[in-house]
């Protein structure tokens, strides 16, 4: 039997018993009910799960008894995503008169849950802005009105959403804010408004000073204009506001440093984030940078001296690079290795978020898995940075 029926029979169950209670309370027969009753078994039984839901919910009288039932009725069905049964369900609940404030204002609820699930989020949208009005389920209307503010890029609402929250819960909501005031300014800057953009950056600075992505940006945007100085600030700032993000400012740093025709000050740095974070990025620019200086054998010497105290599949791969090729064996089994080496790292991926475990290698602001904001970061340890 499919595994929706057995989902059913408690609430047959428990629709059976309550009209069984009704009938000795009320020592009054009620044949119509009990047809119905059976009849929804019979539909039951027989696999017809859509008219046995139909049968059920029009055989239920909606009232303290029975507005739990429906309510479980439907969130079994959208939990299962059967959206469109979970509707119906909570939209037949919705229309009895007899509910009273609480139970309407549950319904309600359920009810934006579905349309949600069903990605109708205009009619999502309706439903929490009346369970606001009607001061109803405030934290999870509210956190529901920002999450459809987020998935239709409205970000001046989603602001909005996410400080009425913050009021309500007192739940801290200021990182993921400055994350909307850095979409908004991306937008800007990809329209050609520096200015708005620079408002913007700093007003997401305001709410979050660890928001990183901001500091990004600006360095990002100095360095577009000519801006080596603004730019290197910007970036520097990195490591103070989250050292897990290093390695995704290290090689615009570099460009900068190099426009500024400043080698020296640039190895000094890279050696001090070497010394403070690892990181097998900021290693392996030091090893470059080692190169241009001094020659191929003084980087390979100066790569395989750090490997010994921090060891790295990245770094263990460019000193297979670097070493000296010829045709013996050896060789060729450095060979093998090194490219069996590189497969590896190219099949790894390259960032994970730390709240559900989601992986990939593209860095994402807003989590795909979890759908938190600021929790992916570059992985770290020996197969990583």
């Amino acid at each position: 039997m499919n595994e929706i029926l057995w989902l059913l029979l408690p609430v047959a169950a428990a629709s059976g018993w309550l009209l069984a209670k009704r009938d000795a309370q009320r020592n009054a027969a009620a044949p119509s009910l009990s047809r119905d009753y059976f009849t929804g078994l019979n539909y039951l039984l027989n696999e017809q799960p859509d008219k046995a839901i139909e049968c059920f919910v029009r055989m239920l009288e909606v009232d303290n008894d029975t507005v739990e039932i429906h309510l479980a009725l439907g969130n079994l069905f959208r939990q299962r995503g059967e959206v469109d049964r979970a509707i119906r369900i909570h939209q037949n609940l919705i229309a009895r008169p007899t509910l009273n404030g609480s139970q309407r204002a549950q319904a309600l609820l359920e009810l934006a849950q579905d349309y949600m699930r069903a990605g109708l989020l205009d009619r999502a949208e309706g439903l929490c802005r009346e369970l606001i009005e009607m001061d109803m389920h405030l934290p999870r209307a509210l956190a529901m009105l920002s999450d459809i503010y987020q998935q239709e890029k409205e970000w001046e609402q989603a602001i909005e959403a996410a400080r009425r929250l913050q009021a309500v819960t007192g739940q801290a909501m200021e990182p993921m804010i400055a994350q909307f005031y850095c979409e908004q300014a991306e937008h800007a800057r990809d329209q050609g408004d520096a200015e708005r953009a620079a408002r913007l950056l700093k007003k997401a600075l305001a709410s979050d000073e660890h928001c990183v992505r901001a500091s990004m940006i600006r360095g990002e945007m100095a360095a577009a204009a000519g801006d080596c100085k603004g730019a290197i600030r910007a970036y520097q700032q990195v490591e103070l506001q989250d050292p897990a993000y290093l390695p995704e400012i290290i090689a615009p740093l570099m460009n900068c440093y190099r426009d500024h025709g400043d080698n020296r000050e640039l190895f000094a740095y890279l050696e001090g984030l070497w010394s403070r974070h690892g990181g097998a990025t900021a290693l392996l620019c030091l090893t470059d940078l080692v190169g241009r200086e001094q020659g191929d054998a003084a980087a390979l010497a100066f790569l395989a001296a750090q490997l010994t105290h921090r060891p790295s599949l990245r770094g263990l791969a460019r000193i297979m690079d670097m070493a000296p090729g010829n045709e013996t064996a050896a060789a060729e089994k450095l060979a093998i290795a090194h490219t069996t080496l590189l497969q590896l790292l190219e099949e790894k991926p390259v960032y994970q978020c730390v709240r559900c475990g989601f992986a990939g290698k593209a860095l994402h602001w807003r989590c795909p898995g979890c759908k938190y904001w600021n929790t992916v970061k570059p992985i770290t340890g020996i197969e990583g940075e």
